[in-house]
């Protein structure tokens, strides 16, 4: 009768053959099914990802890339402001918005703005009742609308026209100290230009 404690020592050994046997042929199969997983996550981000933008572009309303700015009406008596307001804008655009600015009326988007109001308002006068602080005011009208007549800029204040996004800015200026009325209106067009490209914006 054979012992059987011959036998004893070549259990574990056969044991530990078997598990890492078992082991090796698992692990390929594990680390497929990993990156089998990522991949399928990875893939799932960037489909879910597609319509989204990123960037400075994301701050726009998609779909456009080209705006036409007329040259701004002007309704007061300063015949310069709207030639002035327009530059403005279109610095303003070309600087801080994925858009270009063209000549083509039939661009992706046309922008018109019309100066309703422009004003000039003594706040206190000296001694001698000469003005001392004045403000400049300057209200424009905008409308911002696709080439399909959809409406881009959502109607912030009331101005009387219709579809009309109003804007209005006053700057103070003291003569005294050698602050003249052009300057005054220069800065409040250039504040006005900045707000208007503002409002451009997609509003979430």
């Amino acid at each position: 009768m054979i012992p059987a404690t011959r036998f004893a020592p070549t259990l574990p050994a056969r044991a530990g053959s078997l598990l890492r046997a078992t082991a090796s042929c698992t692990r390929p199969a594990a680390w497929r099914a990993v990156v089998s997983f990522l991949t399928v996550c990875w893939f799932a981000s960037v489909c879910g990802c597609a319509a989204y933008q990123f960037g400075a572009s994301a701050l726009y309303p998609p779909g456009i890339a080209t705006v036409h700015v007329p040259v701004v009406r002007n309704e007061t008596f300063r015949p310069d402001l709207g030639i002035r307001l327009t530059e403005a804008l279109v610095k303003e655009i070309e600087q801080r918005t994925p858009y270009k600015v063209v000549s083509n009326p039939n661009a992706d988007s046309v922008l018109r703005c019309t100066i309703v109001y422009e004003s000039k308002s003594v706040l206190t006068e000296t001694e001698n009742d000469d003005p001392r602080a004045l403000d400049a005011t300057v209200s424009v009208a905008a409308n911002w609308t696709a080439r399909d007549g959809r409406r881009l800029m959502m109607n912030s204040l009331a101005t009387g026209q219709d579809d009309a996004t109003g804007f209005s800015q006053s700057v103070r200026f003291v003569p005294e100290a050698g602050q003249s009325i052009s300057t005054a209106t220069q800065d409040a067009i250039d504040q006005l230009a900045r707000r208007i490209v503002s409002q451009m914006e997609n509003r979430w």
